[in-house]
């Protein structure tokens, strides 16, 4: 039986450390909440159309001053507390070669889908050379941004990778995946320790090269049992967040999926440092479940963006409600985000909103 520590270790933390976000990630308390947006750079913004140009994102994400600048465009705009690198998880499988593209209106598209033991062939080891352009638009970045607005890294899960890869395309049932898994269980293994070894490798290069923290997506895992999850996925999981602990032992890691409330003392076995919580988990019920002490982002559900201001605001303070102590203050382990990605149709003046109004309810909040 899968035995799960739940015991939070904090890591030792510069003591002058004045950042929103790394503070809250240690949970420390800050002058105010941190608040990012999962997908903050890119679509919704018309500064972003405006510099993107024509073609695939991965086409964008080649070019280091392109990536740079989207990158800090929302930064500038609503004041957020990080920087997620303007990027996508499937860089690395693009960058060796695999086949794999982003169509927009889609999403990642591979016409020769990972099915047998041939295709790993096309699935070789990524080394630093072949993701040059990223390691340029981290450095960029590092020059560019203060001490108070880490850059954060990030890397697409070994399984949510897998099943891109897998089925080709996204997926509602991840038919081909699951056949694989419970099929050939050695070749599904075999390409979990690639795609592990590789997110370790992406992440690494961005980390080395001044990010300041990352963020593992397991975007689908919430399609698996518990049971399937702590068997076929959990050990590769884990092993990317030990790896870059080993690494970089300063960089809090994020784990975030959709879907995963029955998957949560298994997340966080993976050894995060903060748990990404969609819309449909309190954070009051995860806190019960695993420990005072833990360290959340989220959980804004990202279709009261689009219902309008009154709906977006009415939910920011139900979640910052939700992350009260008994005695009324702020948990300090808290980072505020969206339950998911913000959607391209959101009005970006309700996303400041957000921002203006979760800093000014938190910093009044904020033990001197």
């Amino acid at each position: 039986m899968l035995q799960i520590d739940l015991r939070y270790r904090r890591p030792h933390m510069d003591s002058d450390a004045t950042s929103p976000f790394l503070l809250a990630a240690d949970g420390r308390p800050a002058r105010h909440t941190p608040v990012w947006f999962m997908r903050q750079a890119g679509r919704s913004l018309p500064e972003y159309h405006g510099i993107r140009g024509e073609g695939s994102i991965l086409d964008a994400i080649k070019k280091p001053d392109i990536a740079a600048e989207i990158t800090l465009q929302p930064v500038r705009r609503y004041g957020v507390d990080a920087a997620v690198l303007y990027s996508d998880i499937v860089v690395p499988a693009h960058a060796v070669g695999f086949g794999v593209d982003v169509t927009p209106g889609t999403g990642p598209v591979a016409e020769q889908p990972l099915r047998t033991r041939a295709d790993l062939s096309r699935l070789r080891a990524l080394e630093f050379d072949d993701i040059d352009y990223v390691i340029r638009t981290v450095e960029a970045l590092s020059a560019e941004l203060s001490d108070d607005v880490p850059l954060l890294a990030f890397a697409g899960a070994p399984f949510t990778v897998a099943s891109y890869l897998i089925e080709g395309r996204p997926s509602k049932d991840y038919r081909n995946t699951k056949a694989l898994i419970h099929t050939d269980e050695a070749l599904w293994q075999e390409i979990m320790e690639r795609l592990a070894k590789s997110a370790i490798t992406f992440i690494d290069a961005q980390l080395s090269h001044g990010a300041a923290a990352f963020q593992l997506f397991d975007s689908w895992a919430g399609a698996l049992s518990r049971r399937d999850y702590d068997r076929y996925v959990l050990p590769h999981s884990r092993r990317v967040f030990e790896e870059l602990g080993r690494l970089h032992p300063e960089a809090p890691g994020i784990h975030f999926g959709i879907g995963c409330d029955h998957l949560l003392e298994s997340m966080y076995a993976a050894g995060p440092r903060v748990l990404g919580l969609d819309w449909r988990t309190r954070i009051a019920d995860a806190r019960t479940r695993l420990g005072d002490d833990l360290v959340v982002q989220g959980n804004l559900d990202p279709a009261l963006v689009l219902a309008g201001r009154e709906p977006a605001l009415n939910g920011t303070l139900r979640v910052l409600d939700d992350n009260e102590l008994a005695n009324g203050d702020q948990h300090p382990g808290h980072i505020f985000n969206l339950g998911h990605g913000v959607q391209p149709d959101s009005d970006p003046g309700i996303l400041n909103d957000i921002v203006n109004l979760v800093h000014e309810r938190t910093t009044q909040a904020a033990p001197s």
